[in-house]
C-alpha cells in the first residue's frame, strides 16, 4: 500500500505546483507578447534496494508555448509587433543578450531607444540612439528612421536597424527576469527573413478559457490524489487490526 502513497503524495505536490504555473500563465493574459509556460507529467522510478516497484511522479517542464498571440494595432510610432517566428534582442541587466516578442519601445532621456521596462533594444551595430525632436518610423524589416520635427516635409534619415533573430525554439530557455535566453549561451546570429509590424504589438498567447479549465481538471485531480492518500490510510489500519488479532 506504500507503492500509492508514493505516487499520490507526489502526484498531488506536482499538481499544486502546476497550479501554480497556470496560475502565473493567467495573471499574464494581458502581458504584450508573453509566452505561456507548459509542464506535463512523467513518473521516475525511486532507487534502492527492494524499492523498484515505487515510482515518484514528477512535473517535467516541458519549455514555453511559442505560438505567437494576435497582433493588435496601435497606431504608435514606437510599437512594433513580430510578424510570424522571431525574436527582438534587448540587453539585459547582466550585460548578455536577452530574446523579447515585447515590442512596447520608448526613447529614453539619453536617447536611445528601449524597451518600456528600461531595457535596452539592441541594433545590428549595438544600441539605437535616437537624435532630438525628431519622428521616429520603424520599417518593416527593422530599419528605424527618423524625419526632422523642424523640417516637415523632410529627407528621412536611417539611424539603425533592430536585431531580429530567429534562434531555434529548442535552444531557448526562460530566465528568472522573463526574457528568454539561449542554452548555451552564445548570441543569435541575425535573420533577415524576421519583419516586424509597425503600430502594433503582440498579445500575449494564454488562452483564458483553456486556462481556466486546465485549473478545475487539476483541482479534481488533487482530490484524486487525497482520496488515494484516505484509501492507503484505511488498508493500513484494517491491515493493522487483522495482525492485532492474529
Amino acid at each position: 500500500m506504500d507503492r500509492m502513497i508514493y505516487t499520490a503524495m507526489t502526484g498531488a505536490k506536482h499538481i499544486l505546483e502546476q497550479q501554480a504555473t497556470t496560475a502565473h500563465n493567467l495573471a499574464n493574459a494581458t502581458s504584450t507578447g508573453f509566452k505561456s509556460q507548459v509542464d506535463s507529467f512523467r513518473a521516475v522510478p525511486v532507487l534502492g534496494d527492494q524499492l523498484s516497484t515505487r515510482a515518484f511522479v514528477v512535473d517535467a517542464t516541458a519549455g514555453a508555448d511559442f505560438n505567437p498571440g494576435p497582433i493588435q494595432s496601435t497606431s504608435r510610432e514606437l510599437d512594433v509587433a513580430i510578424q510570424g517566428k522571431g525574436w527582438l534582442v534587448v540587453q539585459r541587466a547582466d550585460g548578455s543578450e536577452g530574446y523579447t516578442r515585447n515590442g512596447s519601445l520608448k526613447v529614453s532621456e539619453n536617447g536611445v531607444l528601449q524597451t518600456a521596462s528600461g531595457l535596452t533594444v539592441m541594433g545590428d551595430g549595438g544600441p539605437i540612439s535616437i537624435p532630438p525632436d525628431v519622428k521616429v518610423s520603424i520599417a518593416k524589416d527593422g530599419t528605424v528612421s527618423s524625419v526632422s520635427n523642424n523640417t516637415l516635409p523632410g529627407p528621412s534619415n536611417a539611424i539603425g536597424r533592430l536585431k531580429l533573430v530567429n534562434p531555434p525554439e529548442t535552444n531557448l530557455v526562460r530566465a528568472e527576469d522573463g526574457l528568454f535566453v539561449s542554452k548555451d549561451g552564445n548570441p543569435a546570429e541575425v535573420n533577415a527573413n524576421v519583419n516586424v509590424v509597425s503600430g502594433a504589438l503582440e498579445a500575449s498567447n494564454v488562452n483564458v478559457i483553456d486556462a481556466m479549465v486546465t485549473m478545475i481538471s487539476l483541482a479534481r485531480q488533487f482530490d484524486t490524489q487525497m482520496k488515494l492518500v484516505q484509501s492507503a490510510e484505511n488498508n493500513a489500519n484494517k491491515a493493522a487490526q487483522l495482525f492485532s488479532l492474529g
